[in-house]
C-alpha cells in the first residue's frame, strides 16, 4: 500500500509539472501585453517594435518561404502591409521555423524570396526560436495584432488572415482587416480568436 500511494504521488507530481510546462508554453492570450524583442531582418538590421515610434500598433505575422498555406498568403500580406501600414498598423513578419530543420528558410533564401515578391516589410528571423513560443503560435501563417497602449503593446486578435486560404477571391470574412477597422474606429474587436491554418511550426 504505501508503494501505490509513492507511485500515485510521483504521478500527481508528473502530472502537475506538466501543466505547469503546458501553461507556460500557451502564450498570450487576448488582452496580455506583448514584450518586445530584437531581430535581424533580411536587411541585416536589428528591428525592434519599439522603432516604431507612430505606430498605433502592429500585424505581426510568423510566416516562412516553405509552407504552401503561407506562400498562398503572400499577395494577402504584402496587401495588408500597403493597405494598413500608413494607418499605424505595419506588418512585422517574423520567420520562426529552425532553419537546420527546413533549409529553404534560411536567411539567404528569406532575402530572396522577399526580394521575388517585392515585400514592404520587415521579414525577421526568429533565431534560436525564442520569440514565436512567447507569442503562442504554432502555425505559418499565424496573426497576432498589437494595439499600443499606456500599458504596452496590448494583444487585440489572434488566429488566420481571413477564412479561405486556397482562394483570395472567395474569402468571406476577412478577420484581419475587420479587426483593424474597428480598432481604427475606436471600437473593440467582434471576433478576437480564430484558428490558424497552415503547416507547424519547424522546431
Amino acid at each position: 500500500m504505501k508503494v501505490f500511494k509513492t507511485l500515485l504521488g510521483v504521478v500527481a507530481i508528473f502530472a502537475t509539472l506538466s501543466f505547469a510546462n503546458l501553461n507556460d508554453n500557451e502564450g498570450y492570450d487576448i488582452g496580455d501585453i506583448a514584450t518586445d524583442f530584437s531581430l535581424e531582418n533580411i536587411d541585416g538590421k536589428m528591428v525592434s517594435l519599439s522603432d516604431y515610434k507612430n505606430a498605433k500598433g502592429f500585424i505581426v505575422i510568423f510566416t516562412c518561404n516553405t509552407c504552401p498555406y503561407a506562400v498562398a498568403y503572400e499577395d494577402r500580406i504584402i496587401e495588408l502591409d500597403k493597405k494598413f501600414a500608413s494607418l499605424g498598423y505595419p506588418v512585422i513578419a517574423i520567420m520562426p521555423n529552425n532553419p537546420e530543420v527546413q533549409p529553404k528558410d534560411s536567411m539567404e533564401d528569406m532575402k530572396a524570396r522577399a526580394k521575388a515578391k517585392g515585400f514592404t516589410f520587415p521579414y525577421l528571423m526568429d533565431a534560436g526560436q525564442k520569440i514565436y513560443p512567447q507569442y503562442g503560435a504554432t502555425k505559418t501563417p499565424h496573426v497576432y495584432i498589437l494595439q499600443k497602449t499606456n500599458k504596452g503593446n496590448q494583444v487585440k486578435y489572434i488566429g488566420a488572415i481571413d477564412d479561405n486560404y486556397q482562394d483570395a477571391s472567395a474569402v468571406q470574412v476577412k478577420y484581419v482587416e475587420n479587426a483593424i477597422d474597428a480598432l481604427l474606429k475606436g471600437k473593440e474587436v467582434s471576433e478576437t480568436k480564430t484558428r490558424a491554418i497552415g503547416c507547424t511550426i519547424k522546431v
